[in-house]
């Protein structure tokens, strides 16, 4: 991709619906812009007509300001309005974005509780189960020749295993899935019909979420089994358990931050190796060795978190900005992971990138994503299975993606290969 910088500094606006339904190229050579000219932009916030406009905002479009805005949670807090640029009700952001969008000592509280389910020892349990499921994923479509590669492929995988993880039965995984589109899709028309409340329609999704986690919570008191579920409601640290609707946010944010950014994450580094294949040939050639560096690589390429915000909690000065007390402060991820002055050749897919000091999992500090290694390991074992079972995979029609300025989404993909049964491994 060669990034078009056809919109003047005055003219980029990242809140205009209509700046993300410019082409790709166009929204990168906007951020190259920023980074160039205007590294710590003042931009205007959207205005919904259901959210408050809020006073506008500082973007970030430097990896530097990203990592430093990261590694200061106590300067550029997470619980004051949330990680969304408009200001929503603090009981709204916290159902929804459970520990993200809180501070320590209630940060630091939660993710100690829900760590238990990501250390090394726990994913190494899920190493099976994660095999399993993305060799049965490709025994499902492997036969047909052709698919759409989003459905049948991408997305399958971390909302299984999420699921698995959780105990929730295969049965009501479709309506998992049905819920989180609709929660991270609130700007795309498919998803909340143009007129429809938007944060009525969020908050129908994500009590649909908590309702099924409290039966399921319920049913685990009585009757605990080996899944996270059971060790959660168990859980107890410095004398606390946890509590009831701690639960039901928690599992909100798992399955929506969780099954959509790694399938995104899976889509775009399968779109990315048909574009570039001589890095496709490169891996084929040597999987094992370069497993590492490709899977950093797609999550630098994918970015599909496109930002987060934060909020100053006093007067400071970021990238020689002088901004007070309450000011919003928004880290793009997407242009902090194409900056010319950390990566060399940004725009050219690598699978040997090294080093990749990437921020697709956030940047360092105690938000860094509780699950960036479970992602790593089910991109990893999700290509293994492509490569060797799929080899001559390729996107027959250009990617249909989300309209969306917080996710970095595809919906549809559609794809072709031989079909037959390739090499099991």
């Amino acid at each position: 991709m060669t990034p078009i910088r056809s919109l003047a500094l005055d003219e980029i606006d990242l809140s205009s619906p209509e700046f993300w339904m410019a082409p790709p190229e166009v929204r990168e050579g906007a951020f190259a812009t920023l980074r160039a000219e205007r590294p710590v932009a003042r931009m205007q916030e959207f205005d919904s007509g259901i959210i408050p406009k809020g006073p506008g905002y500082w973007a970030l479009a430097r990896h530097a300001e990203i990592l430093e805005a990261s590694r200061k949670p106590e300067v550029y807090c997470s619980g004051r309005g949330g990680t969304q640029i408009g200001d929503m009700p603090e009981s709204f952001n916290e159902f929804f974005g459970s520990m993200i969008n809180m501070d320590d000592p209630r940060h630091a509280r939660l993710r100690r509780i829900v760590s238990r389910g990501f250390t090394p020892r726990a994913l190494k349990r899920l190493e099976q189960g994660v095999q399993r499921r993305a060799t049965a994923i490709v025994d499902r479509v492997i036969e047909k020749g052709e698919c759409d590669f989003v459905a049948e492929i991408a997305a399958p995988l971390p909302l299984e295993i999420i699921c698995d993880m959780m105990g929730i039965p295969e049965s009501d995984q479709h309506a998992v899935f049905e819920r989180t589109n609709l929660i991270l899709g609130l700007g795309d028309p498919e998803y909340v019909k143009p007129g429809e409340n938007l944060i009525a329609a969020a908050l129908g999704a994500g009590a649909d979420l908590a309702s099924l986690m409290k039966d399921l919570a319920k049913e685990r008191q009585a009757n605990p089994r080996e899944d996270l579920t059971s060790a959660l409601i168990c859980a107890e640290v410095e004398g606390e358990a946890l509590e009831e609707q701690e639960l039901a946010s928690f599992f909100v944010l798992l399955v929506v931050a969780g099954n959509e950014t790694t399938r995104n994450a899976i889509s775009h580094g399968m779109k990315a190796l048909c574009d570039f294949p001589e890095q496709r040939a490169k891996w084929l050639a040597d999987f094992e060795g370069l497993a590492g560096s490709a899977v950093e690589e797609i999550v630098r390429w994918a970015s599909p978190v496109i930002h987060f915000r934060r909020t100053c909690t006093r007067a400071t000065n970021l990238g020689g900005q002088p901004m007070q007390e309450g000011d919003k402060v928004v880290l793009w991820y997407n242009s902090g992971n194409r900056d010319e002055a950390v990566f060399e050749d940004p725009y050219h897919f690598d699978v040997a990138r090294t080093p990749n000091e990437h921020v697709g999992f956030g940047g360092p500090g105690p938000h860094h994503c509780l699950g960036a290694n479970l992602a790593r390991r089910e991109i990893r074992v999700m290509f293994r299975e492509i490569l060797s079972r799929l080899p001559d995979l390729e996107i027959t029609r250009p990617p249909e993606r989300l309209l969306s300025a917080f996710i970095h989404g595809i919906k549809r993909m559609p794809c072709r290969f031989t079909p037959g049964k390739g090499s099991v491994r």
